[in-house]
């Protein structure tokens, strides 16, 4: 045992810390098509301060540290591009607080969604958070700082919009409180204070290791309904989706086109998901949905389909698990997608290419689009399944990945939790102060340069 796994099992315990080689390899990857980038130790902390001494260590021997959550990202994120050590958080799950009244948790970043969800049914049935659309074992923290959405995001925005506050461990290995927490014991808000949340959203966990975080909560409404709007126009659904946003009763609303099942093919379905506490509340929220788009309908242009209640309970899932059949729908286990955050008067456009993208590199696919606020901005998602067993089928879709980072930054949008060939051509087109400020930014907060390297840079 070398210097460094020795003072490793002194932080942590031998039964969380490894360097055996079969170990190392499940943490080399993530279920995309990004090639494999082995560490040299995977470490479990327990605590704020077994986390603030791996960092420290780290800084003393000059070792690359890669934060990860569940290594679900897809996107090769937590892959140690450099080597040197991986900091898996799942040990750190512990739920801290959650505050009815005051509608927002406490919880540690290494939570897992289905951990929250579970609880949240138990002790407080009347709240719920924002879930994505990933497995139960995706963690709160990751799906936070990489700016994720969920179920919620019509209603709550992005889950970045929905964090009160973090604690975490800079670079250098320091505990830093972010938000209301640093000046109050009740961590409720990131306003009136600076906002420093910034300096560690989207920054691929380069700039330090979030260790907490407060999330707000919502309520879950003791109805709950879908209405399914359905066109074959997809010219129209920006305009669908503008004016249904504008109700302000949407909770999700998702634009979905797939071409399976078979009937399926060549429409575009809005999914609407609204909740309410009475049978009347309801109602009168579904005849606003329905009045909003009167005039498609009146013009026969589109029109709402009618869903039974078993058809109900799976589209209104959260997570979706028609996503999860989606994803082995080749056999083997390859699964992978751009999300393309955009406004959603680019729909038409984004939609054409991912038709355009599929047929060029014959790949299995399924696009889409989640709604974030009363439509100020879309996620649209070209998902593609590939065989991880046939090397062929790997590159077709990784090519189709490709091709759609170029096609989503050549509408104006851009590519969601981007892979780093992807950070680099977002990185070709960004204004260069904007670049050069990151970089201060990171040499400032990581002097040393041990936090994730290879990514944005």
């Amino acid at each position: 045992m070398d210097a460094v796994l020795s003072s490793l099992v002194d932080i942590v315990g031998e039964r969380f810390v490894s360097n055996h080689p079969e170990e190392l390899f499940m943490y080399s990857r993530d279920s995309g098509t990004m090639e494999p980038r082995p560490p040299d130790y995977v470490v479990m902390p327990d605590s704020t301060e077994e986390v603030r001494k791996i960092v420290l260590l780290a800084n003393e021997h000059n070792i690359p540290v890669v934060p990860m959550g569940a290594a679900l990202v897809l996107s090769g994120l937590s892959r140690p591009l450099r080597g040197g050590i991986v900091v898996d958080m799942k040990r750190m799950n512990r739920i801290l607080e959650v505050r009815e009244i005051d509608r927002c948790a406490i919880v540690e970043a290494g939570t897992s969604q289905g951990m929250l969800i579970a609880y949240l049914k138990k002790h407080h049935p009347k709240l719920k958070h924002s879930v994505p659309d990933a497995p139960p074992s995706a963690t709160i923290g990751g799906n936070i700082l990489i700016h994720g959405s969920g179920h919620l995001s019509a209603a709550g925005g992005f889950h970045t919009d929905m964090l009160n506050g973090m604690e975490l461990v800079l670079p250098t290995g320091e505990v830093a409180l972010v938000g209301s927490c640093s000046a109050s014991p009740y961590w409720f808000s990131r306003a009136p204070l600076p906002d420093l949340s910034g300096l560690f959203l989207g920054w691929a966990g380069t700039t330090g290791i979030a260790t907490k975080l407060a999330i707000k909560l919502f309520p879950n409404r003791s109805y709950n309904d879908i209405s399914v709007f359905v066109t074959e126009d997809h010219t129209l659904v920006s305009e669908v989706i503008h004016h249904i946003s504008g109700t302000g009763v949407a909770e999700d609303m998702t634009a979905v086109m797939a071409p399976k099942p078979d009937w399926a093919r060549g429409f575009q379905m809005v999914n609407v998901i609204y909740g309410a506490d009475s049978k009347r509340e309801l109602t009168l929220k579904r005849d606003l949905i329905r009045e909003s788009v009167r005039p498609f309908i009146d013009k026969k242009v589109g029109g709402f389909m009618p869903i039974y209640p078993d058809m109900k309970e799976r589209f209104m899932e959260a997570p979706a698990s028609q996503l999860a059949k989606f994803a082995d729908v080749r056999k083997g286990g390859g699964f992978e997608y751009v999300g393309a955050i955009m406004p959603i008067s680019l729909f038409s456009e984004a939609y054409l290419a991912g038709l355009e993208t599929a047929e060029k590199h014959n790949v299995d696919y399924s696009t889409g689009a989640r709604v974030i606020g009363m439509g100020h901005a879309m996620m649209f998602f070209y998902a593609y399944a590939f065989n991880r067993a046939d090397t062929d089928d790997v590159k077709r879709a990784q090519r189709a990945l490709e091709d759609t980072n170029r096609a989503v930054l050549r509408l104006g949008g851009l590519p969601w939790k981007a892979e780093a060939p992807a950070q680099q051509e977002i990185i070709e087109i960004m204004h260069p102060e904007t670049f050069e400020l990151m970089n201060r930014i990171r040499t400032a907060l990581d002097p040393n340069h041990i936090m994730n390297p290879g990514n944005w840079e």
